[in-house]
């Protein structure tokens, strides 16, 4: 079945089997928003006279029953049938006669895949974020678990001054709050009705766009209708962007996690069941699940552009390009949900070593905190920064560290401001509920 097939016409096999591709796949993630769509819709329809009310009752009322099916996991898109829509407006017809042919009234299929895809992201986005907010809660959990443990702080993986696991994890969590800003504003975008646009021009039925708006409990509407279709495609990468940039975290963070359990740093280990092994040494313990979160992430990083390279240089208006939309980016939000996750699990069951810095190696560390000490005395910086430079250039630099290291500004060893960070963190995600 297809909603726009004629009796007189028909689509070769290969065509037909080409244009659909993957869709079907996608559109089962799709098929809830789908009716949900559609309960606005036609409710808005009962409200404007093009259905009586008692269609329309009866049309929502059919559409709740299949809105169970699929929750049940019941539902799914038959072998001869298009797409989601095409086998809603079916099931509709086969149970409620020619009440179910009128529902596409004032609608087409560009304004009812935009509104599903906005539905969909919508809440896949709000899902992403609360999976970020329990990484969040983690890193700042373990920042001030172990922030009087020291390690080294590297400048061109060089060594270079002492640094914490609490400022470490700290680092992680505020980036986080950062990241979430980038995903709210695409929360902002995909929070707007596109649904009334038809396919992309409007409709002369006298439909009650806000009316739908409300019912779906949207911000607001995209209201020129020629933009609502430009959404299309547009919604889906400002989207990619928010997760690429949560992505750009972990994979950083899983970086130094992979770097940190290297025997030559030995900062951190996991237990061995979150390890894995080789088939030939039997001392290896890889950390295989930041090596994968590292990989999967920096491939997430390419999806905005993958999209910038499909949407570039489209016209106004429909095209079928805009399918392909849904196989690059749907994924993409699985595995970074799983990434995050995974995250966790491995942060969760951390081990932390002590006296890291106790190591000879690690003995220029305090290089800084020498010259800082003299100009506390009163000698001029760059005097001072001579004097320790002379001092480690014939190998007779020594500082004693164990007497404590005073660092009191914000956000320094001694003054994290995870407190503040945790108010930053509130206040971004009260921006995904305007």
């Amino acid at each position: 079945m297809k909603l726009w097939q004629k009796e007189s016409t028909s689509v070769s096999e290969i065509i037909e089997k080409f244009t659909v591709g993957r869709d079907k796949e996608f559109d089962q993630l799709l098929a809830k928003h789908d009716v949900q769509g559609s309960i606005a819709h036609v409710t808005m329809l009962g409200e404007v006279g093009l259905m009586t009310k008692d269609e329309a009752e009866t049309a929502v009322k059919a559409l709740q029953d299949i809105q169970q099916e699929i929750q049940k996991g019941e539902f799914s898109i038959a072998e001869n049938v298009e797409d989601v829509h095409s086998q809603v407006e079916l099931l509709l017809t086969q149970r409620i006669g020619d009440i179910g042919k009128k529902i596409h009234s004032g609608r087409s299929r560009n304004d009812q895949v935009a509104v599903d895809i906005k539905l969909f992201l919508r809440e896949t986005i709000l899902l992403v974020k609360d999976e970020v907010k329990t990484l969040f809660d983690l890193l700042i959990a373990n920042s001030e678990k172990y922030k009087d443990k020291l390690l080294p702080g590297y400048t061109h993986l060089q060594i270079g001054m002492p640094s914490s696991f609490g400022l470490w994890f700290g680092a992680y969590a505020e980036s986080l709050v950062d990241d979430l800003e980038m995903l709210a504003a695409a929360y902002v975008v995909a929070n707007k009705n596109p649904l009334g646009s038809g396919a992309g021009y409007g409709s002369s039925f006298p439909l009650n766009r806000t009316f739908t708006t409300n019912a779906l409990h949207f911000a607001s509407l995209n209201y020129n209708s020629v933009y609502a279709q430009m959404t299309r495609g547009k919604t889906e990468k400002v989207t990619a962007m928010g997760l690429s940039c949560i992505a750009a975290t972990l994979s950083r963070l899983a970086m130094d996690c992979c770097l940190y359990i290297n025997q030559n740093f030995n900062f951190i280990s996991f237990p061995s069941e979150l390890t894995t092994g080789s088939s030939i040494m039997p001392h290896k313990k890889n950390p295989d699940v930041f090596e994968l979160i590292r990989a999967k992430c920096n491939r997430i990083q390419a999806i905005p552009n993958e999209l910038t390279l499909l949407l570039n240089n489209l016209p106004s208006g429909y095209h079928r390009d805009l399918q392909l939309t849904k196989e690059i980016l749907f994924p993409a939000i699985e595995e970074l949900k799983a990434c995050l996750q995974l995250a966790h699990l491995m942060l969760t069951n951390i081990e932390i070593k002590d006296n890291i810095l106790a190591d000879e190696k690690y003995k220029y560390l305090f290089s800084v905190e020498a010259v800082n000490e003299l100009v506390n005395q009163g000698i001029p910086f760059r005097e001072a920064y001579q004097q320790v430079g002379n001092q480690i250039e014939k190998g007779e630099f020594n500082f004693d560290y164990t007497k404590g290291l005073h660092h009191t500004h914000e956000g320094s060893i001694g003054n994290l401001c995870n407190d503040e960070i945790k108010k930053m963190m509130d206040a971004t995600l009260r921006k995904f509920h305007l």
